[in-house]
This record gives C-alpha cells, sequence and structure tokens, in this order.
C-alpha cells in the first residue's frame, strides 16, 4: 500500500497556550483570560488560542488518515519546545512532507519513522516535537487501516506485546473549576482526579498551603456524600511547582507538608504532581528523588509524579533510573513521536515506577485515540482524559475510544 496524498490543514486544539511564567508570577484573571503582558518568547498574549496541523495521507485505496500536530498548553516552560502555531510551520513542511511520503510503500510504523527521522537530518526538518507527534499519528493510523487492525494492535505487533487488553485507570482534570468539575467526575465514578490546576500561591494553594490542604479535605467529604460507597478514586493534583515557591524549595518542609497532606486525604491515595519547579532537569531529578527519599522514610503513602523538566524519552530515562519520584508523566506532545510513547512506558515499568500517559488540555480529538490505543497496547498506570477542561468531553472521547477499541479486538476473539 503506497501514500497517494499527503495534506496540512490547520485546526483548533481543545483549549489554549497560556504563557506559564506570567501566571505563576502573578498575573491577574480577567474573566476567562489574564491581564498583562506575556513573557515567554513567542506568545502574544498570556493566553491565546491553542492551534493544530492535521498531516492528512490518503492510502492507495481511497482511504484518507491523519494525526494531528499539536503542543502542550504550557509551551516554552519547563524545558518545552516553544509555541507551536499551525500557520507558522503549514505552509513550510507541506512541500517536504509531499517530497517524503508521495508514493512511499508503507513497510511498517517503526521502520518508516525511522526512515523519516533520517530524511529529516539530511532535509534539514524543522525540529518541533509537535511536528514528529502529528506525523507519527498519520503513520500508525495508515499502518493500522492497510492491516485493517485497530492502532493498539499495530503497535503490540510492531513492538512484540502479549497485553491483556485491559481498560486503563482515566484521570481527569478539573481546570480552574475544580470544585463544580470534582463533582462531575466524582458522579461519574472517574478514577482518578481532580487534577486542580493549582498553578499560583496566592489564589490556589496559599502562602502556607492552607488553600490547597482545604481543597483535600472537602474533596475526600464530596467522594462519600457523591460516590457510590465502593467508589475511592486516587487523588491526583498539579501544584505546578509551587509548594517549593511558598516553601522557599526547602525540600524537608516541602515533604512534611506533603505527608501532612496525605493524610488529609486519607483513605484516599494522593498524588502530588510537580511539587517542586527547580528550572532545570539535574536540579529537578536530585530534588524529586530527595523528596521521595524523605516521604518514604516517614512512612507516607503520598506520590510524587514528576512533570516540569521530564519531557524527552531521554529525560524520562534519567529521571527513571534516579527514582525522581514514584511516577512519571509521559506527556505525550512533547516526546514528538508517538512511538516515544510505548518506549517510555516500557522504561517506567521496568525500572519499577509508575507511569502515566498524559499530554494536555491542549490537544485534539484524533490524538487523544491514537494515545488510548498506545495505552491499550501497553498498559500505563493511568491515562489523561483529554483535550479540554470540561471534564466531560474528554472523558467521554477517551472512554469511548477505549471500550469501542477492547469491544473490536474482544470480537476477534
Amino acid at each position: 500500500m503506497r501514500i497517494k496524498e499527503v495534506l496540512t490543514v490547520p485546526g483548533l486544539t481543545g483549549f489554549f497556550f497560556d504563557d506559564q511564567r506570567a501566571i505563576k508570577a502573578g498575573a491577574e484573571s480577567d474573566g476567562f483570560t489574564y491581564r498583562g503582558p506575556a513573557v515567554t518568547p513567542g506568545f502574544k498574549a498570556i493566553r491565546q488560542r491553542g492551534e493544530s496541523l492535521a498531516i492528512m495521507l490518503e492510502l492507495e485505496d481511497g482511504l484518507w488518515v491523519h494525526g494531528d500536530c499539536a503542543a502542550v498548553q504550557y509551551s516554552g516552560a519547563g524545558g518545552r519546545d516553544p509555541l507551536f502555531m499551525a500557520s507558522d510551520y503549514g505552509a513550510q513542511v507541506a512541500p517536504m512532507l509531499r517530497e517524503f511520503f508521495l508514493g512511499r510503500e508503507l513497510v511498517g510504523f517503526r521502520q518508516t519513522m525511522a526512515d523519516f527521522y533520517v530524511w529529516c537530518q539530511q532535509a534539514g526538518f524543522p525540529k518541533h516535537q509537535a511536528l514528529y507527534y502529528g506525523i507519527s499519528q498519520g503513520v500508525l493510523a495508515a499502518v493500522a487501516a492497510h492491516r485493517r487492525e485497530t492502532m493498539a494492535e499495530t503497535v503490540a505487533r510492531e513492538w512484540g506485546l502479549n497485553p491483556v487488553y485491559m481498560p486503563v485507570p482515566i484521570f481527569c482534570q478539573s481546570g480552574d473549576t475544580r470544585y463544580d468539575n470534582a463533582d462531575k467526575m466524582i458522579l461519574k465514578g472517574v478514577d482518578v482526579i481532580p487534577h486542580g490546576l493549582i498553578n499560583n500561591v496566592k489564589d490556589k494553594l496559599g502562602h502556607d498551603g492552607e488553600k490547597l490542604m482545604e481543597y483535600i479535605r472537602w474533596l475526600r467529604k464530596r467522594v462519600v456524600a457523591l460516590g457510590a460507597s465502593d467508589y475511592k478514586p486516587v487523588l491526583h493534583i498539579d501544584v505546578y511547582g509551587n509548594l517549593g515557591l511558598a516553601f522557599e524549595n526547602n525540600i524537608e518542609q516541602v515533604a512534611e507538608y506533603m505527608v501532612r497532606a496525605a493524610e488529609a486525604a486519607n483513605p484516599l491515595l494522593l498524588r502530588l504532581e510537580g511539587p517542586v519547579d527547580m528550572e532545570g532537569r539535574d536540579l529537578q531529578i536530585e530534588a524529586l528523588a530527595e523528596l521521595a527519599q524523605r516521604v518514604e522514610a516517614m512512612g507516607s503513602n503520598v506520590e510524587i509524579v514528576a512533570d516540569e523538566w521530564c519531557n524527552t524519552l531521554e529525560d524520562i530515562k534519567a529521571f527513571a533510573d534516579n527514582k525522581a519520584g514514584h511516577m512519571l508523566q509521559i506527556k505525550a506532545p512533547d516526546l514528538g513521536g508517538v512511538e516515544n510513547l510505548v518506549e517510555a512506558v516500557g522504561y517506567c515499568k521496568a525500572t519499577g515506577l509508575g507511569s502515566y500517559l498524559g499530554g494536555t488540555c491542549n490537544e485534539t480529538d484524533q490524538s487523544a485515540r491514537v494515545c488510548v490505543n498506545i495505552a491499550l497496547a501497553t498498559a500505563p498506570d493511568q491515562i489523561l482524559a483529554k483535550p479540554g477542561m470540561g471534564v466531560d468531553e474528554g472523558l467521554m472521547l477517551v472512554y469511548n475510544e477505549m471500550y469501542r477499541t477492547l469491544g473490536i479486538i474482544n470480537s476477534r476473539k
């Protein structure tokens, strides 16, 4: 099966690009946006619309498949690639992609992507992980369509996996509507809740962490009030390094706070994502490894989730090798080609760390579907419901794709 045509089509993502540095520095809210200037290079405003770029491939039999290039909400922060705007890349990459793909025989997903990366170096293809993310989605979809199988089955086949094909726990994110959206999650019995978006010390964390502690206690009580009698979700809250800001990166004080927070969440398990942001990979690894040792020595079951500075497959391996946390977020767009997602989940498992196949609210329906298929083949500990911040839409998309795909696979048995 050869590739007959290639198109690049601009699109929208499920949320927005946000200038994280400006927000953490105290930018004031103004309705749904923020007042003040952007500070991260590439941003024209603190909040601006998210854009995607569809890479569309027509196969010899006339079937069209596609992947979506998309980047994370907080682009340009935490060691990530800069802002990705479709208008900046579409016209540039279209003729180059046609040069590589037109008339190309599909020889398998891994081989096609390996050939593509070699060609990229020779052709001077732009180096942005969002591009590799979308292109690899399209190639995976093309190979799966050619073989008349799900993308999960293609991944399992090409990596020699023998998956059980079971549902993967889903993690929802609340956005700033952290109370009403938590109610939605509890009513729908979501496995891991609520993310919380604690991205500011003054308004969301509290200078001594008191606002977050109050929210954790509220969540624990709300689960009992609204949830089924046997419902015990994991509480996973992203604090964007703000514990470090509140406690001046005093690791001992951050650890003590995390232990108290876990006690407030009891009997629910608490995960805290990004407790500190040390503004560099090696320092971040050192800090999270020390934090993990400290909370374990205190006898706490609180789990540390790494996010900032844990971006590429190389980063994930470094964090895992140094036990920098208990769970690593595999932030899908930051890893580039989706083959790296497969490798990252496998590496986490091999080193005994939890694997969270995440991403961003700023993705698309297609990138979410591809990630679901990869999750079914690799069985991470949880997957993010995406895109968007409204809970219902992202949860529906990921849940339905998961169970439809499982239905297809199980029908073959």
